[in-house]
């Protein structure tokens, strides 16, 4: 059984969750859900202490299939760009599996709201949605008339991949005040040196996640674009599009009036 993005009708309320997504496992947590959970990714590092008290059933992309079997799931938890396909399809023969597919905000208040909905988590999940959104509308009040800056958003190095558009990425940079100079390109493209100097963003993100960016790294990247601002920012507060969005708008605007 699987569902994408719509909720699951369960014959109970699940009380043996396991969750393949680090973002979506920390909003378990938030909802209450903590002592439900029975499985997570290694990637899952919210809430601290969360991996030392459940089963690790390997890496979003590389699920140890028979740990999860043997955990009897009442309901498993992924998402369709972060979970491979094949080990997603597996799991959904033998137990209930709900993905979600998040590309907009709205989207990500959404996934809250369903997840909500299959657990008995509603009153948790409306009042976090009604948080978020009013965190988001601060934000917006915040960046009025502050002049909105030209920027990339880069993930990977060699190649280096940036943030374009069909990304829940974009759609923070645009949040946080930002015009992404990639945004008519989809997805994650390849960005050579001369594609970067063409595009002369104002400001380089260089994201936490999935590439460690570090202090080391903006050298290289400054000789490219001189006369760019660049910047490491928390991969977490772009990308976790769980209850992490609560306290990404307060960040986002920090580092839009930086």
């Amino acid at each position: 059984m699987i569902s994408l993005s719509h909720p699951l009708t369960l014959p109970h309320s699940p009380h043996r969750i396991v969750s393949l997504v680090p973002s979506q496992t920390e909003l378990l947590c938030d909802l209450g859900l903590r002592d439900r959970l029975v499985g997570v990714t290694k990637f899952c590092v919210h809430p601290p202490g969360l991996k030392r008290e459940k089963t690790i059933v390997g890496g979003t992309k590389t699920v140890k299939l028979e740990v999860v079997a043997a955990l009897q799931p009442d309901l498993i938890i992924g998402n369709k760009e972060e979970n491979d396909k094949s080990q997603i399809e597996a799991l959904a023969a033998l137990f209930p599996v709900w993905i979600s597919d998040i590309y907009t905000p709205g989207d990500a208040l959404e996934m809250i709201a369903q997840i909500g909905a299959m657990t008995g988590a509603n009153e948790a999940a409306a009042d976090l949605i009604t948080r978020i959104r009013d965190a988001f509308a601060q934000l917006e009040k915040k960046l009025a008339g502050v002049p909105r800056q030209r920027a990339a958003y880069f993930i990977w190095r060699k190649p280096y991949m940036a943030a374009g558009a069909d990304t829940f990425i974009h759609h923070m940079l645009q949040l946080a005040g930002f015009d992404n100079v990639f945004g008519h390109l989809s997805r994650y493209p390849e960005i050579t040196p001369d594609t970067l100097t063409q595009a002369a963003p104002q400001v380089i993100l260089l994201s936490s996640e999935p590439y460690p960016f570090k202090e080391k790294h903006l050298a290289e990247l400054q000789a490219i674009c001189p006369d760019a601002v660049i910047r490491l920012v928390d991969g977490e507060m772009f990308s976790w599009y769980g209850s992490r969005l609560l306290p990404a708008a307060e960040y986002l605007g920090g580092l839009a009036r930086g």
